[in-house]
């Protein structure tokens, strides 16, 4: 299975981006508005500047209770890791794991064109393995 068949598989397409220099009390009103645990750090909302996650507000507000006025860019991990809709969802499992990330851009021609979450996997495997349990059970009970 690619990238682009999970991508395609989501309820919305739309990919929500902040730019650097917003602040952080910005970006938890956004991440709230959306229902989502991260955001893409754009300038443009096309180039990946960086990627910013309800993890890295918890981490930084721990060690500094006004960080909710610092941009997006003190914050915000900026080696993203990306994948591309054709790259195979296994690889992008694997990538997840050893890198203990949760959110990763898909990008195009160094376009952004969706973000896939730990979420989205979980539940296209979860409907992989229903499919295949389906049709065990059909061949069983076959007459």
């Amino acid at each position: 299975m690619k990238i682009n068949d999970v991508i395609k598989a989501k309820p919305s397409h739309q990919v929500v981006t902040i730019g650097p220099d917003a602040t952080v009390r910005e970006l938890i009103a956004l991440l709230a508005e959306h229902n989502v645990g991260a955001l893409v750090v754009s300038d443009d909302g096309e180039r990946v500047t960086g990627i910013v996650s309800e993890r890295d507000v918890v981490r930084r507000l721990h060690a500094d209770a006004d960080v909710l006025e610092t941009p997006v860019s003190q914050i915000m991990t900026a080696d993203v890791r990306t994948c591309a809709g054709d790259d195979g969802l296994t690889d992008l499992m694997q990538t997840m794991t050893e890198h203990r990330i949760r959110h990763v851009p898909v990008v195009a021609d160094g376009k952004l064109t969706g973000i896939i979450s730990i979420g989205d996997v979980v539940k296209n495997r979860i409907g992989e393995l229903e499919f295949e349990r389906d049709q065990l059970d059909s061949y069983v009970h076959q007459t």
